[in-house]
């Protein structure tokens, strides 16, 4: 089979649950000739479970959470021909873990949270491998670290994509030949050997860096979920799937909420043109969302997001009136402190800007820290405003459609805005509301705009 016919499957954490929902990931692998690499998340559940041993936990909420763990491998290992040999190599992994939750409880760090929660992932490609293999299927289990170079910015590390295709094409490349390579989503390694991740969600952005580094025809993204919707179905059940939808829309739902896609993921394969398909491991014949270059159809308004945990952040100080570099010190500050700023607005004598604290390997990881704080009110007056939620509505040529402010501003006089930003992108519509009415915006908005 030639190299540029290969499709990059990834299957998330529900895909992987357990045993039955491992089988159906894997009918849904063998029925595809051309998927000759799978990338796998965690099993669902598993990473908040190591994130959680990761932040150091008493000794006797420590073992309850590794029997949790133990309890979602066993059941899948259990019900293997090969029960006994698959048992020991997962005894060994969840040894590591009780070992790493131990050092956990006195010196937690991101280099020891990351080395934790790569276990998952290190787990369930184990079990489907064995899986594939008790079905007489050439699988060849691979550490994606051989090839996943990163920096060390642990938690949110950064891939080297030259490293990756040079590696991919000496190491990968020959194992497609003849095999199903089965791998990690979400973890990589830096220079010294160290573990890293991508930050939560990152299998997809693995299955994106692969599908370039090997030139693949396509990446298949299965969920649990048969494809990207209007809204998110758990919030209006009347949400209807989009069959086909460009690149930067996809991207533009991914960056403000839509969990299908992870936002990075989209970034290599728009670099290569290279087709995304989302569709569910429980139902693959339902069909799916086809992410691609171009589509038949570009509607004014295609879909809305939320995302929530967002903070908002207001600088004040009068030496911003008629004043050069005020801007610039801030964002040198923000940058210090390795934060990017998501929506920005300003006025004569303040700026208001928010920052997203969703997608670390930390769950608790807010990026207010003190040292930000105090480095910032050296400079101007500041205030902090959390439990806020951003409702983003997307679409297309939105920045030069008429009546439009009106149409949708219309709709939510009975809601408060704190921000909004529009104009600055053609295919989003921006604003910040308090975290407890946001599920009611985007129902309003919902209906009002997709009926």
């Amino acid at each position: 089979m030639s190299q540029s016919a290969l499709i990059v499957a990834k299957f998330g954490g529900t895909s992987v649950a357990d045993y039955e929902a491992m089988n159906r990931s894997a009918d849904i692998v063998l029925s595809r000739s051309d998927v000759k690499v799978v990338v796998l998340s965690a099993s669902a559940g598993v990473t908040n479970l190591l994130v959680s041993l990761a932040e150091g936990q008493p000794d006797d909420q420590r073992q309850l959470l590794l029997k949790n763990l133990s309890q979602i491998q066993y059941a899948i290992a259990d019900r293997l021909r090969s029960a006994a040999v698959i048992r020991t190599e997962i005894e060994r992994i969840i040894e590591n873990v009780a070992l790493l939750a131990a050092k956990a409880t006195h010196s937690p760090g991101a280099e020891l949270t990351d080395e934790m929660v790569s276990h998952g992932e290190l787990l369930s490609t184990l079990l489907f491998t064995e899986i594939l293999r008790e079905r007489d299927v050439p699988a060849q289990w691979f550490d994606i670290r051989k090839v996943m170079k990163t920096n060390n910015n642990f938690g949110r590390a950064e891939p080297d994509i030259a490293r990756l295709a040079e590696l991919s094409r000496s190491l990968l490349t020959p194992l497609v030949r003849d095999s199903l390579v089965i791998t990690q989503g979400f973890i990589g390694c830096e220079d010294n050997g160290l573990t890293t991740t991508l930050g939560r969600g990152g299998s997809d952005y693995t299955a994106a860096l692969l599908g370039e580094a090997l030139q693949a025809r396509r990446i298949d993204i299965w969920t649990d979920v048969p494809g990207i919707y209007t809204t998110d179905p758990r919030i209006v059940p009347e949400a209807v799937r989009i069959d086909e939808i460009t690149f930067e829309e996809a991207a533009e739902m991914a960056t403000f909420g839509a969990k299908v896609l992870h936002p990075a993921t989209l970034i290599p394969a728009v670099r290569n043109d290279i087709p995304v398909f989302v569709g569910s491991s429980k139902a693959p014949e339902a069909g799916g969302t086809l992410v691609d270059n171009q589509t038949r159809h570009q509607p004014l308004f295609r879909a809305v997001t939320l995302r929530r945990n967002q903070t908002l952040l207001t600088l004040h100080s009068l030496n911003m009136l008629h004043a050069r570099g005020f801007l610039a010190e801030v964002f040198a500050i923000l940058a210090r402190h390795n934060i990017s700023v998501d929506l920005i607005t300003t006025s004569e004598v303040s700026v208001a800007l928010t920052l997203d604290t969703t997608g670390s390997t930390s769950s608790k990881g807010s990026l207010l820290t003190q040292g930000l704080l105090t480095e910032l009110s050296s400079l101007c007056r500041v205030e902090v405003e959390e439990n806020l939620s951003l409702v983003a509505l997307i679409g297309n040529h939105l920045a030069e459609a008429t009546g439009m402010g009106k149409e949708v501003f219309g709709v939510l006089d009975p809601f408060s805005l704190r921000l909004i930003c529009y104009g600055a992108s053609s295919h989003n519509l921006c604003f910040m509301i308090p975290a407890d009415e946001a599920e009611d915006v985007v129902r309003t908005l919902h209906k009002h705009l997709f009926g």
